[in-house]
């Protein structure tokens, strides 16, 4: 079904939007791809060869005749164009995006986009990325592997443009997974989001208690820098993420809050063998993914 899908516009050409044209150039190379940003990023990927057309400004020249919109915006930038995308996108095509939330995206998709004679919303969540943002970064192996999230009833999946979208994702080496926006949402709260934030206290106590020699950091070891990869990831791309999420996220920082005071409590007693028996079980998990 990949021939339904022969110009594909990616809005927003940072790290994901990048490695996302990126992926398409190297496993799908019949696809025009077009890249809108700001002039000097959507420039950058048109100069890398990443994308054959680069816009910046008004979307309606960049949407003309696209049979895939790919949205890799932050969320706040995606909620306030989704209009504007439902407008001049053509009504043969399928829109997606990237966002990291999806309740509020895919609830304001679901206004205005239809999808009895028009443009088609799915929603999407790509789970990869890095700690270090912009195209610079952008790999078109990025999603190799990963999770690919796709909110939406999995009966869109008889849609042919569906069908050809996730062949695209296949081909690059993506996971598809069909589940709803909450559950996505209430899940990555937990697996991602908690972690980032856990990452940055982390951080942040610790940059608060660096003495004059450096210390406690001059006697850190790798440990630390694997435990603290998350804390490189700048706050205007976790802002909006933050905010589309911060129910799940205020109860699983109560919970995890009430996590550490029981370990704390225990410190004297030898009686943690438990949480790091779990804990490695997890780690096993992870690394069998």
């Amino acid at each position: 079904m990949a021939h339904l899908i022969q110009r594909a516009t990616v809005l927003g050409t940072g790290l994901i939007g990048g490695s996302f044209a990126k992926a398409l150039r190297k496993y799908t190379p019949d696809i025009h791809i077009a890249g809108w940003d700001r002039r000097e990023v959507a420039g950058d990927a048109g100069k890398s060869g990443a994308v054959h057309e680069a816009f910046s400004g008004s979307l309606d020249v960049a949407l003309r005749g696209s049979d895939l919109v790919y949205i890799a915006l932050p969320i706040g930038a995606t909620l306030d164009l989704l209009p504007e995308i439902a407008h001049h996108a053509p009504a043969h095509a399928l829109v997606t995006d990237a966002c990291s939330t999806k309740f509020r995206v895919t609830t304001s998709a679901a206004e205005l986009f239809p999808g009895q004679g028009g443009p088609l919303f799915l929603g999407g969540h790509p789970m990869s990325g890095r700690e270090l943002s912009g195209f610079a970064h952008a790999d078109a192996d990025l999603f190799r592997n990963a999770s690919y999230a796709l909110t939406g009833p999995v009966s869109d999946d008889r849609d042919p443009r569906v069908s050809a979208f996730i062949k695209i994702l296949e081909k690059m080496g993506a996971r598809p997974l069909w589940i709803g926006a909450q559950q996505h949402d209430y899940a990555v709260g937990l697996a991602s989001h908690l972690p980032q934030l856990a990452a940055v206290a982390l951080g942040s106590f610790l940059y608060d208690r660096l003495d004059e020699n450096g210390l406690p950091i001059t006697l850190a070891g790798p440990g630390l820098r694997d435990s603290l990869r998350l804390a490189g990831s700048p706050y205007a791309t976790w802002r909006d993420i933050v905010l589309t999420n911060r129910e799940v996220l205020s109860a699983a920082l109560d919970l995890f809050a009430r996590r550490l005071d029981d370990i704390r409590e225990r410190l004297g007693s030898r009686d943690l063998e438990a949480d790091f028996d779990a804990a490695n079980e997890l780690y096993k998990l992870l690394r069998s993914l």
